[in-house]
């Protein structure tokens, strides 16, 4: 057997982060037991399916690098074999044609809701109540047609559906990887309509027939699918095939401990991506969402695809940590290639207008030593201000009291300095400002000030002869010139 696992959305809106999840597990059982990873759009519900939603559940899976096995099946066409089935066990007597209306079922509902309400009225006596409530649970229970063991129709071309005969009395049991030994009531499964009266096949159905013909060995999805598990499992066995093992997976939830919604913050799967998050770190972070695995705290896919297993999914919901999410994105941007990471950030660094060669190559150069100040792209792209912020550099408050008086004077015999440096290299640029100390009998809490203003604008910045270096000797001497031709009553 090959183990084969699919992950099935619904392309009605964006890719939750909870689906990303689900398709992140199903992935990483998959490679651990060498078999494929499947994806289908379930597109059935025509009046809300976009292909703009397919498309941004196909950019979601693909930035995070949950790449299928093969193309991805569209449910929608294949609406003819899932009525080819429907009638196959309707030949075998596994399933039966109803006649009830929607009218009639609509009024059997409004009846046993009415009958739920005048139990709860005054006047009434302790056994009127309970044969009120009793007719009630008997209307609102799960419907069990009275076509089921055959009957004729009430007219030759009496419109009617197509409906699976739901196992009888007992229990039904799933052995579920995740949430164990689940037992229901047989009776509470009802007569499952298989077809519409106009011929369409329903959404249990189509997934079924879809399992089987993708050979979908495993079913790892969210618990809010347990209760299909039991309506789906009785067609698997009318139409004589094996049942592919379950695992239902808690939902996340937010910090507060509520299902996640859109008070808890982003829930698409690329806001993350807008937000500045590196798509490794999403992975990284989701997989310990309700996964453990001895006490190592981040993994790579590589390293837990070698690792995964449905055991060690827990059955509590697991909780959503922003903060916990930013360490992660943290650790990854640290090791990033500096490429990379410029490649990433630029979007960020650009939204006042394109940087030049040389302020870009700048700041490639400052990565390794500015990403420990950021945990996000947003972040990062702040921590290079001092880089990027286009001449002449705006000064802030503390920039501009340094930049007046001796501070403009130290900054002159500073650039003098500094403009002779041969090789303009940290190492250099260092033993520059060293000697102008010296030579001047002054801490570097005096001629610092003045320099960092020119340099930054006062914005925060790394060690000044590293700065220097990343600006280069033009841009360096440039920004030092801007501030000392400047009017004094500006500075």
């Amino acid at each position: 057997m090959t183990v084969t696992t699919r992950f099935a959305p619904s392309p009605t809106g964006m890719l939750h982060i909870g689906g990303a999840r689900t398709a992140l597990f199903n992935l990483l059982f998959a490679r651990r037991h060498g078999g494929k990873f499947l994806l289908r759009i379930e597109d059935t519900d025509r009046a809300r399916s976009t292909p703009e939603a397919t498309q941004a559940i196909l950019d979601g899976l693909d930035w995070l690098g949950l790449t299928p096995d093969a193309s991805p099946v569209m449910q929608s066409e294949r609406a003819e074999r899932h009525a080819e089935c429907a009638r196959a066990m309707l030949e075998s007597g596994k399933a039966f044609r109803c006649y009830a209306t929607p009218e009639e079922l609509q009024a059997r509902r409004d009846e046993g809701e009415a009958k739920r309400q005048t139990a709860k009225e005054d006047g009434l006596s302790d056994d009127e109540r309970a044969a009120l409530r009793a007719e009630a649970d008997a209307l609102l229970a799960p419907y069990r047609s009275p076509w089921r063991d055959g009957g004729e129709a009430p007219a030759p071309d009496a419109p009617y559906t197509v409906r699976l005969r739901a196992p009888g009395d007992g229990e039904m049991v799933l052995e579920d990887a995740v949430q164990g030994t689940v037992t229901i009531q047989a009776r509470e499964i009802d007569d499952l309509i298989l077809l519409r009266a106009d011929g369409t096949p329903t959404y249990m159905l189509a997934v079924v027939v879809d399992d089987h013909d993708m050979g979908v060995t495993h079913v790892i999805r969210g618990d809010d699918h347990l209760r299909n598990a039991f309506r789906q499992i009785p067609i698997y066995q009318a139409m004589g095939w094996d049942v592919p093992e379950f695992a239902h997976v808690p939902l996340i939830h937010g910090p507060d401990g509520k299902k996640l919604s859109k008070r808890h913050g982003a829930q698409s799967t690329l806001e993350y991506r807008e937000m500045g998050y590196l798509p490794e770190a999403v992975t990284s972070y989701l997989m310990k969402l309700g996964w453990s695995h001895g006490d190592q705290d981040i993994f790579t896919m590589d390293e837990a695809a070698k690792v995964f297993d449905t055991s060690g999914i827990g059955k509590a919901p697991a909780r959503l940590d922003f903060d916990k999410l930013a360490d992660v994105n943290r650790h990854y941007m640290r090791q990033a290639d500096p490429a990379r990471l410029m490649t990433l950030v630029r979007p960020w660094l650009e939204e006042g207008g394109a940087l030049s060669d040389s302020l870009r190559a700048a700041v490639q150069q400052s990565l390794p030593s500015v990403v420990e100040r950021a945990s996000t792209l947003p972040e990062l792209a702040e921590a290079v201000a001092f880089i990027t912020t286009p001449r002449p550099l705006p000064l802030n408050k503390n920039a501009r009291k340094a930049l007046k008086g001796e501070g403009l004077d130290r900054l002159s015999g500073l650039r003098d300095l500094i403009s002779s440096v041969t090789e303009f290299d940290t190492p250099h640029l260092h033993d520059a400002i060293q000697a102008y100390c010296t030579a001047q009998d002054l801490g570097m809490g005096k001629v610092g000030p003045p320099l960092r203003a020119a340099l930054t604008g006062g914005l925060p910045a790394p060690d000044l002869a590293p700065v220097m270096e990343w600006l280069g000797r033009e841009e360096t001497l440039a920004r030092i010139d801007d501030q000392l031709a400047a009017p004094r009553d500006d500075i």
